[in-house]
């Protein structure tokens, strides 16, 4: 198999050479070039066409969040954020990754060593093997629909590798009354808090890290704050949050397979959607909700960045559904407003 084909951008020649060393000692990759601002980035991927591409944030004349998302609406191609500025739970790591970026890494400081760069080689190779969209037009906000029916199901909805774009795209079809709606996002605990507050503003529903014995509101989105917890549904009578302590779940902690099986009771009244992710996290757990009377939609394959986690859930006989990412939004909409004792098919 060829080696991935790697272009490193960072304006620090040093930084550039230390990132080299680093990924010409997999075997898997080959770095073909290198570019210290965002024009000599672009001439670099027009001439060389790398698989994928590590990117700096402060550079001169153009930042790499603002080449980023010109690179996302023109040429899309798998990128690994590598700055300073991308520590981990940052507001600029998250806005990174909502415009396109697979993953993030931040630079190593002075004197401490290389801990932050152990796994920069096998986050390249993992980014090069996501598939991305084609590109992105402008971001012009589409009208959500006015929507006249009631809601009848709660929404859950999982996601992984992706779901930060994802779920954005997502929320922003959902009305200011939507239904109560929980979230599980694989990100660490400081990357959910920067989340949540970089969703509240941009999309109609409210949006809040869950909190132990919250209770569901219609038009109130709450999303799993990860650390040592699982975001888990309570009930059947009085419907709440609970913030399982626990090991992982599939492997992840907080995990969509653990907040799915918590619904199992009140299966009938929940509808469950799986977004872009690696792995199979939330597969078992969609099946036997679908099994037990809820409704569920998986992101089609063509529109996933990872078709990892959909594909499992679908292979079980979870997915009653497939959706776009486009419309997934509309789509699990109207699975919420089916009649609670309607099985799915």
């Amino acid at each position: 198999m060829k080696p991935l084909r790697v272009l490193i951008v960072d304006d620090s020649a040093t930084m550039r050479r230390l990132i080299r060393s680093i990924l010409e000692a997999d075997s898997r990759l080959a770095v073909v070039a290198e570019a210290g601002t965002a024009r000599e980035a672009r001439d670099a991927v027009n001439t060389h066409r790398p698989d994928v591409m590590t990117l700096d944030v402060e550079m001169p004349s153009m930042s790499g969040l603002e080449f980023l998302k010109r690179l996302m609406r023109h040429r899309p191609m798998p990128v690994v954020m590598v700055s300073t500025l991308t520590r981990r739970g940052s507001d600029v790591a998250v806005e990174a990754m909502a415009l396109g970026a697979v993953d993030c890494v931040e630079k190593p400081k002075l004197g401490d060593g290389l801990e932050n760069f152990s796994q920069l080689s096998e986050m390249v190779v993992l980014a090069a093997r996501a598939r991305l969209p084609g590109p992105r037009s402008a971001q012009v906000p589409r009208s959500r629909p006015i929507r006249e029916q009631q809601f009848h199901r709660i929404c859950l909805i999982g996601g992984s590798t992706g779901g930060v774009d994802a779920i954005e795209r997502v929320l922003q079809r959902f009305p200011p009354d939507c239904p109560p709606t929980l979230i599980t996002q694989h990100m660490p605990e400081p990357f959910l808090v920067s989340f949540a507050a970089r969703l509240d503003p941009l999309v109609a529903p409210r949006v809040r890290l869950a909190t132990d014995g919250a209770v569901l509101e219609p038009g109130l989105v709450m999303i799993a704050p990860g650390g040592a917890t699982h975001l888990n549904l309570s009930g059947p009578v009085d419907m709440g949050v609970t913030l399982h302590k626990g090991p992982p779940v599939s492997g992840h902690r907080p995990s969509v397979d653990s907040m799915f099986l918590s619904a199992l009771p009140m299966a009938h009244r929940v509808a469950a959607g799986i977004l872009t992710g690696m792995g199979r996290d939330g597969a078992e757990g969609m099946a036997a909700l679908r099994q037990a009377g809820a409704r569920t939609l998986g992101q089609s394959e063509e529109s996933c960045i990872v078709f990892g986690m959909p594909r499992v859930a679908g292979e079980l006989g979870g997915v009653e559904q497939w959706a776009d990412l486009d419309v997934f939004g509309d789509e699990i909409l109207r699975l919420c407003e089916s009649p609670a004792h309607a099985r799915a098919t």
